[in-house]
């Protein structure tokens, strides 16, 4: 299948859709449906808020596209387009068999009423070859299957194999292809590993400390000095791990190596790079600590201070790809390639798929690619998990036999058994590497974090109740509430509060815990001098305070949203006196960025408070790292309140105490993922906020789930570039 430029699909406004909208609302028939008739169901779904208005007006497009468009087709392309929305990149034929109720999590009455989900699906087709049929069967066709069939540019495209077909958005069927062959590509072709060289450097590099406890037995095995060496042998490596097993700490012994192992005379060009500014700026500071810190000998030669020095401030991935207004476009691309040899992104769970084949037509074919990210944490809202496709056998390990004796010969590391498979093994597996040994979290959260993460809900709970004292203890009103155990466990608190109020109890500093008053506090003391250096030493002292605490929440509207609890907190520090409200701007408001502006060198997910400047003027001030950086409130127009943010806001952020807020009524919101990515915000503290009783239970039983064809591209023959 070849999907070469392909073109953007449009859809109409509902506001051009009047011929539609005019048609009786009752009265649907019960053989026989029209196209016509189908998006008017569609339509009254929209109005119901279970579909998106782009979505029934997508398949209205397809309808003007081709007047003759069955059935089938508008309905494939509403629930193609709905499915997007909610971070998949195709679906699969066989879920629209029968009514995808599964699949949607709508209502009762959404599926089994007179208009309701079942009521279409009886004049639907009910097996796999009806459903190819019905969508391959005409001249015009608003679907291609790319084998054997005239391309026209249809808005969808059947790919996948003959058995399990997918149906994709076209432009989504060309990005997972690309970014499938192109990674596919990067993993296949080995490259020439100098291992006695490779062998003494991580030797050095990787010094065993003898009062290191016995470890399990897969911990025999140093995880991090194996991942140094597997992406010695290919242009592509990824690394995953939880929190704490030091991915940036390898990526920096990794950079290291191979700047041992570099030919003389040119210099090593390396980019950081991450999704969010925070992540690019916490980037930045890990690598340059870790590099700092490694012991090298004088007489090494390894000038590791040049190469910090060479590799400057890591960035967005919006600002490393030259981000463009009012377009998809980016500066850098096949033909205007990226000037680097090296290139380490972090947070790469959230690098959704059209961004992950930006960035991949973008590197030079011969640049090395490194990847990090924890493969359990939230996707990106945007369609695709890149990372999670990526890290399938991560767990598992699947290595080649020829994979185990190259980590024996350049590591000294000896692969369990059970990590290694007979051939042939996943060419994809043999790049990546799990670190298994978390050095942050050790305690309370690091158990709540595994229980979740394995789908635990009886050990998540007896975390925070302890299994002796039932599992009924957190059930109740407001005044319920249950601390952990003292000692290791004392780091955690659950609540299920009657109303919203104890988030404020909270932000205001409740149970001893870093809040949002200490910030404030600071704030009132003012500059300890005058001049600059002072100025800067408070905003930065206040920025650092403020960073200690954040509340967490996964969904935006509603009593339990952001809108709403950030009104409250801002209500409640307002009438603690430690916030003084004096128009939009005020001193002390936290603002998120909600849309990138590379002019002014902020982008989505940039966290700021607004203090005055040294001449009195407000601005919203940034902390990268140890550097500040300021921006005129007078130039930032789209920002949010952000004392309270959503979980996947917070990805690549830390926070010394974090409070986790679980809405009632969100079923199709809460996950086993969110719940493990806004525990592990946290680092020393954690609350949890439960609107209802058995929330936690809930979602740590619900794992999310993205349909994507990346697997099964990686497991089909390498096409070979000018194919």
């Amino acid at each position: 299948m070849s999907l070469k430029n392909p073109p953007r699909i449009t859809t109409v406004p509902t506001a051009q859709m009047d011929w539609i909208k005019d048609l009786p609302a009752q009265g649907l028939p019960t053989q026989g449906l029209s196209a016509v008739q189908t998006v008017q169901w569609l339509n009254l779904w929209t109005g119901q808020g279970l579909l998106r208005h782009i979505d029934s007006a997508f398949a209205a497009q397809v309808l003007r596209l081709d007047a003759g468009a069955p059935a089938p087709w508008l309905v494939a392309a509403a629930m193609l387009a709905h499915m997007e929305g909610r971070g998949h990149t195709c679906l699969s034929l066989a879920e629209l068999c029968q009514p995808p109720v599964a699949l949607l999590g709508w209502p009762a009455v959404a599926v089994e009423g007179p208009q309701g989900l079942k009521a279409l699906w009886a004049h639907l087709p009910a097996t796999l070859a009806d459903w190819q049929t019905a969508l391959l069967g005409t001249v015009s066709g608003a679907c291609w299957r790319g084998v054997d069939a005239p391309d026209q540019g249809q808005p969808l495209v059947l790919g996948g194999p003959a058995d399990a077909p997918l149906l994709y958005l076209r432009r989504y069927a060309g990005y997972e292809q690309r970014v499938g062959q192109s990674l596919l590509q990067r993993a296949s072709e080995p490259l020439a590993v100098p291992e006695a060289a490779a062998r003494e450097w991580l030797d050095r590099f990787f010094v065993p400390n003898p009062e290191a406890p016995n470890p399990e037995a897969h911990h025999l095995t140093d995880w991090q000095k194996v991942a140094c060496a597997v992406a010695l042998r290919a242009r592509l490596s990824v690394i995953t791990g939880g929190p704490g097993t030091g991915k940036t700490y390898t990526a920096a012994r990794l950079l290291a190596l191979l700047l041992a192992l570099h030919p003389d005379g040119t210099p090593l060009r390396v980019a950081l790079a991450a999704p969010t500014g925070k992540a690019a700026a916490r980037l930045k500071q890990s690598i340059d600590d870790a590099l700092t810190r490694l012991p090298v000998p004088v007489d090494s030669g390894l000038d590791l201070g040049a190469l910090i020095a060479r590799m400057g401030p890591a960035r967005t991935l919006h600002s490393l790809l030259g981000a463009r207004p009012d377009t998809r476009q980016f500066r850098h691309h096949a033909a205007n390639p990226l000037d680097v040899d090296v290139l380490i992104v972090d947070e790469a769970s959230m690098v959704h798929l059209e961004m992950m084949d930006a960035l991949l037509q973008a590197l030079p074919p011969t640049a090395r690619l490194v990847l990090l990210g924890d493969k359990d944490q939230l996707a990106s809202v945007e369609a695709g998990a890149v990372l999670g496709d990526l890290c399938q056998d991560a767990a598992a390990g699947r290595y080649s036999g020829a994979t185990a004796q190259f980590v024996q010969r350049a590591a000294g590391q000896t692969l369990a058994a059970e990590f290694v498979q007979p051939d042939p093994a996943p060419v994809l597996a043999q790049q990546t590497v799990m670190l298994r040994q978390s050095r942050r979290f050790k305690g309370a959260i690091g158990q709540l974090a595994l229980a979740v993460n394995r789908g635990d809900a009886i050990a998540a709970r007896d975390v925070f109740v302890g299994p002796a004292s039932g599992r009924d203890g957190l059930a109740g009103d407001s005044s319920r509430s249950q601390t952990a155990p003292t000692g290791p466990l004392s780091a955690l608190l659950a609540l299920q509060p009657s109303s919203p109020q104890a988030v404020c109890a909270l932000a205001l500093g409740a149970a001893g815990k870093p809040s949002y008053a200490d910030y404030l506090r600071l704030m009132q003391t003012g500059p300890a001098g005058q001049g600059m250096a002072a100025h800067a030493s408070w905003v930065s002292s206040v920025l650092k305070a403020f960073e200690r605490f954040r509340i967490l929440c996964a969904v935006h509207q509603g009593d339990w949203g952001t809108q709403a609890l950030n009104a409250a907190v801002q209500k409640a520090l307002a009438d603690a006196g430690l916030l003084h409200i004096q128009g939009e701007w005020y001193e002390g408001r936290p603002v998120m960025v909600t849309r990138n502006d590379a002019q002014l060198g902020v982008f989505n997910g940039d966290v700021g408070v607004v203090l005055p400047g040294t001449e009195g003027k407000p601005k919203v001030w940034f902390l990268d790292g140890q550097a500040l950086r300021s921006v005129s409130v007078m130039r930032l127009a789209q920002v949010d309140t952000a004392f309270v943010m959503t979980v996947h806001k917070s990805q690549g952020s830390e926070f010394e105490h974090t409070a986790l807020v679980l809405p009632p009524g969100a079923a199709e919101v809460l996950s086993r993922e969110l719940v493990y990515t806004g525990i592990t915000r946290a680092r020393e503290q954690f609350t949890l906020i439960e609107a209802e009783a058995g929330l936690l239970e809930a979602a740590t039983h619900r794992p999310s789930m993205r349909a994507s064809g990346l697997a099964q591209r990686w497991a089909q023959p390498l096409v070979k570039a000018g194919a």
